[in-house]
């Protein structure tokens, strides 16, 4: 436990030492406020309209629902944000380690491969959460001028915590297959892309392996959280991808200790 601390402080500090935390997590919030404030002017936009064609007595106009116009829509922007912007957060921690030939000290050290690998995905985790936590502003802000339905934002919450370990480990997995940050990132949204529209093939093929892919997508599983249902399938999915990266990065970390 004290070799895993050691390892997570030291993987902290180094994202708040140097500014990359600071500006990930600025280019994401201008991001997200921006799109943010975009949907509720749009959201606002047609209450204007359907009260103006109320007083006319005029119909035609969809019911209005604070949710599913504005934190559905938001929580889909931020899908695609993530998607960008966890490959940068992922790409350094084997990356470097192995071109800066830090990793051979690692290799040689009492501290166990899991014991480091877990360090690492912890303290990206933990960043990860930190700048997700500062996005309910968004939603305080709608609370003081509209009545949000709490529900389904805490699960949706819920869900990109757990969409975050998965695209967390699966960039661990690209990190430590390579000694370049640039190709670990490529690697990462690769990948990510990849299971991200896996479901669009299920459309072109048969019965069992249409289930089959989209079962693996990625948002498929986020839309329930979305939506205020907790499923279990969808946690043991994406607990299930997760542990499954993380196995694999052991094995990757491992053979170059084995090699040695």
């Amino acid at each position: 436990m004290r070799n895993f601390a050691a390892v997570y402080i030291k993987e902290m500090r180094s994202y708040f030492v140097s500014p990359v935390a600071y500006v990930i997590a600025g280019v994401f919030l201008f991001l997200s406020g921006y799109l943010f404030r975009n949907i509720l002017m749009q959201f606002n936009l047609w209450c204007l309209q359907f009260g103006q064609r109320a007083q006319m007595g005029m119909g035609g106009m969809p019911a209005l629902n604070l949710n599913e116009m504005v934190v559905t829509q938001f929580f889909a922007v931020m899908d695609f944000i993530w998607l960008l912007v966890i490959p940068m957060l992922t790409m350094r921690l084997f990356a470097e380690e192995k071109k800066s030939g830090t990793i051979e000290l690692l290799m040689t050290s009492p501290l166990r491969t899991i014991e480091v690998m877990l360090g690492k995905f912890f303290a990206c985790f933990s960043l990860y959460g930190i700048i997700v936590s500062l996005t309910l502003i968004y939603f305080l802000i709608l609370e003081v001028y509209g009545s949000p339905d709490w529900g389904p934002i805490f699960s949706g919450y819920l869900g990109y915590l757990f969409l975050g370990a998965t695209f967390i480990a699966v960039g661990i997995l690209a990190s430590a297959l390579t000694e370049n940050q640039i190709v670990a990132v490529l690697l990462t949204f690769g990948m990510l892309l990849l299971f991200w529209l896996i479901d669009w093939s299920a459309n072109f093929a048969g019965p069992t392996a249409a289930k089959i892919l989209q079962y693996l997508s990625f948002i498929d599983h986020l839309e329930d959280f979305q939506r205020g249902v907790i499923d279990t399938k969808d946690v043991v999915f994406y607990l299930s991808f997760t542990f499954f990266c993380l196995f694999l990065t052991t094995r990757v970390i491992e053979s170059r200790r084995w090699r040695r």
